[in-house]
């Protein structure tokens, strides 16, 4: 009877292991939330960087500003560049979503009372609710200008997108070149400061992944 007793009260034979095994992974969880807490402003960032994916501005046919700000930071952009010399002409791409006023004709408007020269735009208007649908507008009108290089500005944020949706369909003979101009509230290295940033961080990425499928 003692002896059925003490195999009633002894442990299941591993259960020492288990929970030498279960006290290992709380440390190195433990230790693992110790070690992101403290390198938060290295890791953190990295989603939004990762979205940046700029050129430096190099010589072309044209400047194109993409549709989609509503603060003016592209249209400068793209400006500036053409006053630096960049190329000759600026070309607006917007569609008439705005109470029926095209967005490119807005953004003229907002540049020129900024101090830039008319002289400088033309507007692409058009119906586009996509980038890649804007981007087959702008390549016919290249193709029908003889353009062999344009300089494609959008958001910063909106970059790698830009440049996987844009190669994917443009002619063989385009050269293209990404630019970033900044928006009024992403910022990379602190995007989760600010609610608009959290949003274009986690719209821009559900974007992102369908591009990479191959949608759009």
């Amino acid at each position: 009877m003692a002896r059925n007793i003490e195999s009633v009260s002894r442990p299941p034979r591993g259960a020492g292991k288990l929970v030498t095994r279960s006290k290992r992974w709380v440390i190195a969880a433990l230790v693992f939330l110790a070690v992101a807490a403290l390198s938060w402003h290295w890791w953190l960032p990295l989603p939004a960087e990762f979205l940046v994916r700029g050129d430096p501005p190099a010589k072309a046919d044209a400047i194109v500003v993409l549709a989609g700000d509503g603060y003016g930071n592209r249209v400068r952009k793209g400006a500036d560049l053409a006053l630096q010399g960049y190329a000759p002409i600026v070309l607006t791409s917007g569609a008439a979503w705005i109470y029926g006023v095209c967005e490119c004709d807005l953004a003229i408007d907002y540049a020129v009372r900024n101090g830039y020269p008319r002289s400088l735009f033309e507007p692409l208007r058009n119906d586009a609710t996509s980038t890649d649908a804007e981007a087959r507008v702008i390549f016919a009108e290249a193709r029908r200008r003889g353009w062999k290089s344009i300089l494609i500005v959008t958001s910063d944020y909106h970059t790698r997108r830009t440049r996987i949706l844009l190669n994917r369909l443009k002619p063989p003979e385009l050269r293209l070149i990404v630019v970033a101009a900044p928006d009024r509230f992403f910022r990379a290295d602190r995007w989760w400061w600010h609610r608009e940033s959290r949003k274009t961080l986690l719209t821009e990425w559900a974007k992102l992944a369908a591009a990479m499928l191959g949608g759009l």
